[in-house]
């Protein structure tokens, strides 16, 4: 697989998307509900299936991606025991499985034409 020509706006675009993630799970903001019960844990499962899918385009190797899978689920759990630290925010073990399964999911579909998406964007905007 070719190298991608925009690696480091992809990294950078990559890491304010995890400092976008810590913000908002820990901000005292409420998240706007979505109408439907536990629907806070489709917004964890989207989330960090996003932040697996996106890295999981810039590291092609199984190595790199196996310590992205470990690393954004211990991050999901972090975040779940600072949560729990607040007076505003709540430990759960439900979003700490939704987190799990996002990163799992987009793990699992990142490969083939999934891994491939900001290859193509580079090759149709950059030629």
């Amino acid at each position: 697989m070719q190298e991608l020509k925009l690696r480091k706006l992809w990294l950078t675009i990559g890491w304010l998307l995890i400092a976008m993630v810590w913000y908002l799970s820990l901000t005292s903001a409420p998240m706007p509900d979505m109408g439907m019960d536990n629907s806070d844990k489709l917004g964890h499962f989207l989330a960090y299936g996003l932040l697996m899918g996106w890295f999981a385009q810039i590291y092609h190797k199984i190595k790199p991606r196996i310590l992205l899978v470990f690393a954004f689920i211990a991050m999901g759990i972090a975040i779940e025991f600072v949560q729990g630290m607040t007076d505003y925010r709540s430990f759960q073990y439900g979003d700490m499985v939704a987190d799990s399964m996002g990163v799992l999911l987009a793990f699992t579909i990142s490969h083939g034409y999934f891994k491939k998406i900001l290859f193509h964007l580079e090759q149709h905007f950059l030629t």
